[in-house]
C-alpha cells in the first residue's frame, strides 16, 4: 500500500503523514526541502532563482523517489509520503516561463516515466487565508515574507490539477479548513476512516460528514 499526501505549502502534509504512520504501520517518506541551497534566495527573488530552485528540487525528488519508493514497496512494506513527484511540475508552471519552462518539462517528462504512482493520493484542500495563517504559525525564517498572491496562485494550480484524474491513482479530497488533526484526535480519526474507505480496507465508518470527494 502506497499513500501520498498532497496540498499547498502550509496545509499540513508532513504533520498528517507522521500522524498516520503508526496507524497504517507504514514506512514514511518525507520531502527534503531544507537542503536546496537556492530556496532562501528564491523566496527573496523568485524570478532570478526560480530555474535553479526548480531543477534542484526536480533531481532531488527524482532520486529520492526512485531509490526509496522502489526499495520500500519491493520489501513488502506500506509507505506514506508527504509529496508526489507531480508536485514539482505544478510549481514550475508558476515559477518558470519561456525556454526555461520548456526545458524543465522535457526533463520532467523523461524522469516521470520511471516514477511509481501511489495507490491513493490524499489531497488536502484549504483556503488561501487558512494557508497563510498556518504558514505564519510555523514561522520558518524563509517563509516569513511569503507573498499571498503566490500562495493563491499555487492554490488555484493545485485545485485545477487534482480535479483531474491522476493516472490510475484514486484521489481523495479533504477540506481541511474546519479541521485541526493535531489538537483534535477525532478529526484525525475521520481522515483515517476516509482513507480506509478509499482503499477498501475495514473497519471504516462510511458516510462521514467531510465534503470534498
Amino acid at each position: 500500500m502506497y499513500i501520498a499526501i498532497e496540498g499547498v505549502i502550509g496545509v499540513g502534509k508532513t504533520t498528517l503523514a507522521r500522524l498516520l504512520q503508526s496507524r497504517f504501520e507504514a514506512d514514511i517518506l518525507l520531502e527534503v526541502f531544507e537542503e536546496n541551497p537556492f530556496l532562501s534566495d528564491f523566496y527573496a527573488d523568485r524570478e532570478r532563482y526560480a530555474f535553479q530552485t526548480q531543477i534542484f528540487f526536480l533531481l532531488s525528488r527524482y532520486h529520492q523517489q526512485r531509490r526509496a519508493v522502489s526499495e520500500i514497496l519491493a520489501g513488502g512494506r506500506s509507505l506514506i509520503s508527504d509529496y508526489t513527484f507531480a508536485k514539482d511540475a505544478l510549481f514550475a508552471r508558476i515559477n518558470l516561463q519561456g525556454d526555461e519552462l520548456d526545458m524543465y518539462f522535457r526533463v520532467h517528462e523523461a524522469l516521470a516515466e520511471k516514477i511509481t504512482l501511489p495507490d491513493l493520493l490524499v489531497y488536502l484542500r484549504a483556503s488561501t487565508e487558512t494557508l497563510m495563517q498556518r504558514i505564519a504559525m510555523r514561522d520558518r525564517s524563509y517563509e516569513r515574507n511569503m507573498d499571498r498572491g503566490y500562495i493563491a496562485s499555487l492554490n488555484q494550480t493545485y485545485e485545477e490539477f487534482f480535479s483531474q484524474p491522476y493516472g490510475d491513482t484514486a484521489v481523495l479530497v479533504i477540506d481541511t479548513d474546519p479541521l485541526d488533526f493535531v489538537r483534535h484526535p477525532e478529526h484525525r480519526k475521520q481522515i483515517e476512516n476516509r482513507i480506509q474507505e478509499a482503499l477498501g480496507l475495514s473497519p471504516y465508518q462510511p458516510g462521514l460528514p467531510m465534503d470534498g470527494d
